[in-house]
């Protein structure tokens, strides 16, 4: 018992002191970036309001959801803590400018987060497809996996196609570097990854797994996520050559061995230092890296961080 009490001591002032790390950077170098002022005015068309004819894919910072189908997850004020990472369906976070989501599925097509279920994956589909009537010239990054511990629902990829495939963008290397406009019509990267089915080939209606790539940092420790994020960024080829996509995303997820086992407490520790991570990407030299940029319970000062950078590159103030 005394030495659980000592870990538990010590993890708690690991926390604080890394707290204070991140609250230091901030007040020593501030919140500035290039687009850092930028507001766009309607987050549910902003890249319409960039002009889809200069906007090309490869500029553009993506303001992704992590874990974006679990604001209903589980049992309320019993289970949901421990596994809900937004608060908004999947709708209302593409009205606030929401760009990627990250959806993970069972065997039943329900979506899940470890071993909670929620809602069917048809709801994630009606809420897109309604986004899209809405809207004219926004592109979405929908990344849709098998859950681990899960098998991949049957014939999912056909599923998908059937209900998306007026939207998708076939994979196509050629796309990183071409407009929004060169786009249209087709509106949504689908990049499907399942465990054990067989990946979608090239030309195909839908994305392998290789084409979206990160490295998940699993730590409840801001500064060490923060500081990790930025390494790894640092070693990525610039977003102008990169034929993938390469995300990062700003949480911080609880750990077993502490206390704190819900969601929020533990990834507001990192959550307010999103512009603060666009900063030092820009500072250490390498914000021509930074491409999708995910976070929990997702809200407008995040996407307008990303959307600023994006009409810097633009107008020519941030190199790609």
């Amino acid at each position: 018992m005394g030495s659980q009490i000592s870990k538990q001591v010590e993890k708690r002032k690991a926390i604080k002191t890394e707290k204070k790390c991140l609250c230091d950077l901030q007040g020593s170098c501030g919140p500035e970036f290039p687009g850092c002022e930028y507001r766009p005015t309607d987050r549910k068309n902003w890249m319409s309001q960039l002009n889809p004819e200069k906007l090309r894919v490869n500029q553009i910072v993506w303001p992704g959801t992590h874990d974006s189908a679990t604001n209903k997850i589980g049992i309320p004020c019993i289970s949901r803590p421990f596994a809900q990472c937004q608060n908004l369906s999947i709708y209302r976070q593409l009205v606030k400018g929401t760009r990627v989501l990250d959806i993970r599925v069972q065997e039943d097509r329900r979506v899940c987060h470890g071993i909670l279920k929620t809602y069917s994956i048809d709801v994630v589909i009606s809420d897109i497809k309604r986004f899209l009537s809405e809207t004219q010239s926004e592109i979405i990054i929908l990344e849709i996996r098998t859950e681990f511990g899960h098998e991949d629902p049957v014939d999912f990829d056909k599923y998908l196609v059937d209900q998306l495939g007026e939207f998708l963008i076939h994979q196509d290397d050629h796309a990183f570097g071409k407009t929004v406009a060169e786009l249209l019509p087709k509106r949504v990267i689908c990049v499907w990854k399942p465990r054990k089915s067989a990946h979608p080939k090239p030309g195909s209606p839908l994305w392998s797994g290789g084409y979206l790539k990160d490295d998940w940092i699993d730590t409840d420790l801001p500064s060490t996520k923060f500081e990790s994020n930025l390494k790894h960024l640092s070693e990525q080829p610039p977003v102008s050559s990169r034929k993938f996509f390469y995300r990062v995303e700003n949480t911080t997820t609880p750990q077993a061995d502490n206390p704190i086992l819900c969601v929020k407490p533990v990834t507001r520790r990192i959550h307010k230092y999103s512009r603060l991570f666009i900063t030092q990407c820009f500072s250490r030299g390498f914000g021509d890296r930074l491409q999708i940029y995910s976070t929990d319970f997702i809200d407008e000062d995040f996407v307008d961080a990303c959307v600023g950078v994006t009409h810097a590159r633009i107008e020519g103030k941030a190199q790609i």
